[in-house]
């Protein structure tokens, strides 16, 4: 019989911890186990002072949705989400320090419904048209621009403008017309967009409102090398799916003076798919439109107030601040500043000097606000 004190003991096994030092990114707080993987974030994920960001935490977001959602949607940091809903506004995101600065915040920030100037006028069943209205001296330095389409081809699925619309930056309306369209029409969509038969009768032939157009935008520039470089004297135009509008009115403009509501980042969705113009207007002016008939000077109104909202932002750096005022093509592309630095250099960077040298993939709209350009 063997004696249990007999029996060796096994030794308890020696317990090492081992410490992995964490690399945080600044921006969004994502940890990396190793500097080369926080470099290659910070590479792709174009951070900067552009990007919407928590008042609470600082936190960057990729756009306003996300910045939503991390303030109040599901997946919500508590702390964000508690200090919002006692004194956040839903239309900006922004917090204020006390429910009176609140209160008098939202009296501004949220818009009331645009009429459109004559409006018990436009829908008689008569051919309503108005000219191009006289400009003061001051021509507008940005134009919104809405079109209506109506159907054509054998299932009428074929859009084609049937009314335009532009107005200035004081929502002031520059031009509006009907447009008679080239090819027959086999579906009004009269619900929708309020145009029947009879307005197009009597209704401007889309080269005619084509030439208009572009008189307005091009704002007595003649030099078209001028406008495809820096713009000269044009203006800024501003719209929602601008892409559609442009290409029933067979107009071709500058990609850098367009300012579109419909794929400027920050407004997207968190998967970077644009939303509808009538969603932006309830989530980030606070009123409801297209409830009925769409009227092009409520969605141009709609569309200008964004970027005057957007273009207001203050989150410019000193160097972005310094620029030169005019709207090269070139200040538009696209650098990398990561890439004309070596990964040993890189590797010496802190987080917070990797966000310095980080810049966006699009051009923010607050910097045509600080730019004055040379007309």
């Amino acid at each position: 019989m063997l004696m249990m004190d007999a029996i060796p003991k096994p030794k308890s096994p020696t317990i090492r911890l081992k410490f992995i030092t964490r690399h945080i990114c600044c921006a969004c707080f994502k940890q990396y186990n190793k500097k080369e993987h926080l470099i290659e974030h910070m590479k792709n994920s174009y951070h900067s002072v552009h990007q919407p960001k928590c008042v609470a935490c600082k936190k960057h977001c990729k756009t306003l949705e996300s910045l939503r959602e991390h303030l109040g949607g599901s997946l919500a940091k508590n702390n964000c989400a508690l200090a919002f809903a006692n004194s956040g506004c839903n239309c900006c995101l922004k917090m204020f320090d006390s429910s009176e600065e609140l209160d008098a915040h939202r009296s501004t920030c949220c818009l009331t419904t645009a009429v459109f100037p004559g409006h018990e006028k436009i829908h008689v069943a008569q051919g309503v048209q108005l000219e191009m209205m006289e400009l003061d001296d001051r021509v507008p330095k940005v134009v919104a621009l809405d079109c209506e389409m109506v159907g054509c081809g054998s299932d009428g699925s074929l859009d084609v403008c049937a009314r335009v619309c532009l107005i200035d930056e004081n929502e002031d309306l520059i031009f509006h017309s009907y447009v008679k369209p080239i090819i027959p029409v086999t579906d009004y969509r009269y619900e929708k967009t309020g145009i029947s038969e009879d307005h197009l009768v009597t209704a401007m032939p889309v080269e005619e409102v084509q030439t208009k157009v572009l008189e307005i935008l091009y704002n007595g520039e003649e030099s078209i090398a001028r406008l495809r470089f820096d713009g000269g004297k044009a203006c800024l135009l501003v719209g929602h799916g601008l892409n559609n509008d442009l290409d029933c009115l067979g107009i071709n403009y500058p990609d850098h003076l367009i300012r579109d509501t419909a794929k400027y980042v920050p407004l997207l969705k968190t998967n970077l798919v644009s939303h509808s113009l009538k969603y932006l207007t309830r989530t980030y002016l606070g009123y409801e439109i297209q409830s009925g008939v769409h009227d092009p000077y409520e969605d141009c109104v709609a569309a200008l107030r964004l970027y005057k909202r957007l273009r207001s932002e203050e989150h410019q750096s000193n160097e972005e601040s310094t620029r030169s005022s005019r709207f090269a093509a070139f200040e538009l592309k696209k650098k990398n500043n990561f890439e004309l630095v070596s990964v040993h250099e890189l590797l010496k960077k802190t987080s917070d000097e990797l966000l310095r040298m980080s810049t966006p993939n699009y051009r923010c709209w607050c910097l045509d606000g600080v730019l004055q350009i040379d007309f």
